[in-house]
């Protein structure tokens, strides 16, 4: 499967979980430690759960395991690490403050 397509089942799961604000950033031409975030955002603890549940489950379908995840289900920012690809999953308060799309501006955001 290619990281594009593994991108894009991530994005398919967190939609499907109606995550608010998915935004993916390119970052194959300036970061070695991944190809692609995936930053999204939730409205509630349970939300969060609900998406981080479903990134992993349709990854897994995929044959991908997850390399490391930081946070839990009291977190109010969950990392996922694909190692291509990491996801952030944020409340909506925490993403607004770490700004990860400013951070990484030199990356590329793409439609999936």
């Amino acid at each position: 499967m290619e990281t594009l397509d593994i991108v894009k089942t991530a994005v398919e799961a967190l939609r499907d979980k109606k995550a608010e604000d998915v935004t993916v950033i390119d970052i194959t031409e300036i970061s070695s430690i991944a190809d692609y975030f995936i930053i999204a955002n939730g409205s509630n603890q349970n939300q969060l759960t609900a998406m981080q549940d479903a990134v992993d489950e349709a990854l897994y379908k995929a044959g991908l395991h997850a390399k490391q995840v930081e946070g839990n289900n009291q977190s109010t920012w969950i990392l996922m690490d694909y190692q291509d690809i990491i996801v952030h999953l944020f409340s909506k308060e925490d993403r607004l403050f770490y700004d990860l799309e400013r951070i990484w501006r030199d990356g590329k955001i793409i439609e999936v």
